[in-house]
């Protein structure tokens, strides 16, 4: 969820992989929000100017996703991206022996284009079912929860530019706590304290062996 302290414990498990002698790299794994393909956007924005609509929740985006193709384009091109995420820039980490810390995972991915695209279904794409059997299975998997209200209050805090509105945050906790009967997440209340959190993570890692 956002707002659950997620980027602070990236860094704080960052710096102890870094204090024991490993080269930890994380990666962003957000479909359709990852550095190729915010640099790909970035590129098609400077040449198309103001015909594309800006980013964010606005009515000119929310006009454009309207058209089918430019939804099923959209969604084709971010599902290719994650293909080379998953398929070879992971996976090449990995037989480097780099530790490889995730900013997100396949799971947040799918409900956010189920949420934001209703009209598609998205396990009919091809693309997303191959994403499914070649993204690597993580050593463990950290879910990090706070309540809808909590997570309004952080995002304000934070002064976040495209906040979801509570009645999005609530189906998108539903969502995950439905993901939490399905798969083996370690289940962290985002509501403790920062180190309590590191605590328990850590201890989470201790029986694993990082492949």
């Amino acid at each position: 969820m956002d707002g659950a302290g997620k980027s602070t414990q990236i860094d704080m498990l960052s710096n102890h992989f870094t204090k024991i002698g490993e080269t930890p790299v994380i990666i962003w794994t957000r479909g359709g929000y990852t550095k190729l393909f915010d640099g790909l956007k970035a590129i098609v924005r400077k040449l198309f100017c103001k015909r594309l609509p800006p980013s964010g929740h606005n009515p000119k985006r929310n006009l454009a996703f309207s058209r089918w193709w430019i939804r099923c384009l959209w969604l084709n091109l971010a599902l290719a991206d994650l293909l080379w995420v998953y398929g070879v820039q992971i996976r090449l980490f990995r037989c480097l022996k780099r530790v490889v810390i995730c900013d997100r995972y396949l799971w947040d991915t799918a409900i956010d284009f189920r949420l934001n695209f209703p009209q598609e279904k998205l396990d009919n794409y091809f693309l997303w079912r191959l994403l499914v059997k070649i993204a690597p299975e993580p050593d463990v998997a950290f879910l990090m929860l706070v309540t809808v209200e909590e997570s309004v209050r952080r995002s304000k805090i934070k002064d976040e530019p495209f906040p979801d509105p509570p009645e999005v945050l609530q189906e998108r906790l539903e969502r995950y706590l439905t993901l939490t009967k399905k798969l083996p997440f370690h289940v962290l209340d985002g509501s403790e304290s920062a180190a309590k959190l590191q605590k328990d993570i850590l201890t989470s890692l201790k029986n694993v062996s990082l492949s």
